[in-house]
């Protein structure tokens, strides 16, 4: 799956390409597989976690506090199930450059002042947006309707379409012109021209 998102998983990012591309294939497989039967939405910030994390507040008791930083990294199997199910949970989850899950369950809270989103995005998308304008993270963003969208700088910059024909091309949230690839799996991967 790996060259399926190598328009998205550029150094233009700013973040480490390998745990944006981890990120991503992780946002895949919860957007595909849902917990439990049920579809689940839910925001990664990757890198400027310290920014990240001024702009916004725990929800509940951070679950993966005080764990060690070896344990919680995302390319580790066992946590990567940790996440899908901690992604139940209302919040973001905070992934460093070096891919550690930093926190999990956090309120963003950036300004959203100046960031402007297609008709149809939710208040989801409109934080995740945020906080990538004003820190230098980047987001994704698993929506309930299995689209998930990447955001760099308060824009999409990426969309991935687990299953288009479920979602169908009305879905694609990025203005032309823009790529548009195929890949085996059913994967649709839509990016922004530069």
């Amino acid at each position: 799956m790996s060259s399926i998102f190598k328009h998205i998983c550029t150094s233009e990012r700013i973040v480490s390409t390998v745990v944006l591309q981890s990120v991503l294939e992780l946002a895949v497989e919860l957007a595909r597989q849902g917990r439990e039967g049920k579809k689940i939405g839910t925001i990664f910030t990757i890198g400027d976690e310290s920014n990240v994390l001024k702009y916004s507040r725990s929800l509940i008791l951070d679950p993966l506090q005080g764990h060690a930083d070896d344990l919680k990294k995302i390319n580790i199997p066992g946590i990567r199930e940790t996440i899908k199910e901690l992604a139940q949970l209302d919040g973001a989850f905070v992934i460093s450059d070096k891919g550690v899950v930093v926190s999990a369950a956090r309120y963003l809270e950036a300004p959203s002042e100046g960031v402007v989103l297609p008709m149809g995005l939710g208040a989801r998308h409109l934080a995740a947006a945020a906080i990538s304008k004003y820190t230098y993270a980047v987001t994704v963003v698993v929506s309930l309707s299995t689209i998930i969208l990447v955001f760099d700088d308060g824009d999409i910059v990426g969309q991935v379409l687990p299953e288009l024909l479920s979602v169908g091309r009305d879905s694609i949230f990025i203005s032309n012109p823009y790529f548009e690839e195929f890949q085996k799996e059913s994967i649709t991967v839509v990016t922004k021209k530069r």
